[in-house]
């Protein structure tokens, strides 16, 4: 008795809280040595890495921001002084030319309806990309079908709504840029969704159709397409119809990004289980019925990586529209280069860096936002 006494007076009552784990296996260390140092190659790389951001950042940061001209009306701001001393980024340049670069030559006085698109565009991005959004289906709606009607009619002006026409010749930068993203975005997911399906259709014209229209477009640069629109499309009108410059574009870019987006969607139809269609017929959906409500939402679920990289090539690509002569971002800092009253040595890399920054935070935005709603959605399959 005394023995069994003695051994139960080492036994707890009470459960004791697991020890952290050591530094080494967690935290800003860890994840260092697991990432950057976890072998001999992964190390050379990481100290190439480094060495590469040494010599680089440092200039960019002197010409950006520490030896940059911030205030000037002229370019004898930007110009080297008397003693020789460099002059960084000419960001008095890029603030003297900002409505340029965001409306182009777009009317003055009419600017606020471009500004008012703006918004309402604001508004349907956040009320899609917002996944707990109330009525998030209407939102879908708006963006898809409502918001195109009140772009088309505010931009280029309506006399029932006693808005006077602006032609597309004086739209340009920022506009050009956002609206023709816009389009490809707006119609490259439902008809890549169309196109994907027809792809995997049985029935046999509607099929080869599919991959035909796929596999041509797939198949040619995007220029080709942008020159196919420009100049092929007017000769499929009858005579004495014409098709408006930015319309041309904008038709081609649609085509183009939905060739894209189906394959990317395809992918998608493929991963899904052949038990989800059994299941869904067994319920007695019929064809769109089974993929409306429960193929497609789990399709596009796994490849929005692949979408939202579909959409990030989309909006860089909108700088070709500049070669059949629609005056994107690109094209107006090209063309206020010329302003004698602005020609100074750096204003040609002021220009440029203003445009790199303004694409890398739209891209960047686009990327991490696929990461957040991938992890959410990872998060929302182990509970």
């Amino acid at each position: 008795m005394n023995a069994a006494t003695e051994t139960l007076r080492f036994v707890r009552a009470q459960e004791v809280d697991a020890a952290p784990p050591p530094n080494l296996v967690r935290g800003p260390l860890a994840w260092i040595r697991e990432n950057l140092f976890s072998g001999p190659v992964n190390t050379i790389l990481t100290l190439i890495a480094l060495y590469l951001i040494y010599i680089l950042f440092p200039p960019i940061i002197r010409f950006l921001f520490i030896d940059a001209v911030w205030t000037g009306s002229n370019r004898d701001a930007c110009r080297p002084d008397t003693a020789g001393h460099a002059v960084g980024a000419c960001w008095a340049y890029i603030w003297s030319k900002l409505n340029y670069f965001i409306y182009g030559s777009y009317p003055a006085a009419e600017r606020w309806r471009v500004n008012l698109f703006f918004l309402l565009l604001a508004v349907g991005v956040a009320w899609m990309l917002w996944l707990d959004a109330p009525k998030r289906a209407w939102g879908a709606v708006y963006f898809f079908a409502v918001f195109p009607i009140l772009a088309f009619v505010l931009l280029t002006g309506s006399d029932w709504l006693r808005l006077s026409h602006v032609p597309t010749s004086l739209w340009g930068g920022i506009l050009v840029t956002i609206v023709v993203s816009t389009v490809g975005i707006v119609f490259a997911l439902p008809l890549g969704i169309v196109l994907a399906l027809g792809r995997r259709s049985k029935l046999p014209i509607i099929r080869i159709f599919s991959v035909i229209f796929i596999e041509f477009v797939r198949g040619v640069p995007l220029i080709t397409v942008l020159f196919m629109a420009n100049t092929m499309l007017p000769l499929f009108l009858p005579e004495g119809v014409t098709v408006d410059r930015l319309l041309r574009p904008l038709v081609g870019v649609a085509i183009f990004a939905s060739a894209y987006m189906a394959e990317v969607v395809r992918g998608g139809l493929q991963a899904i289980p052949k038990g989800q269609y059994e299941g869904a017929m067994s319920l007695g959906l019929n064809y769109w019925q089974m993929n409306v409500f429960i193929v497609l939402p789990q399709a596009l679920k796994i490849v929005i990586p692949g979408i939202v990289n579909t959409f990030i090539g989309l909006f860089k690509d909108t700088t070709l529209v500049a070669i059949v002569g629609i005056f994107d971002l690109i094209r107006t800092i090209e063309a206020s280069r010329v302003d004698p009253n602005w020609s100074a040595p750096t204003i040609n890399a002021t220009g440029y860096a203003f445009a790199a920054m303004f694409y890398f935070v739209f891209c960047w935005g686009m990327s991490r936002y696929s990461i957040a709603v991938e992890r959410r959605l990872a998060a929302g399959q182990h509970r």
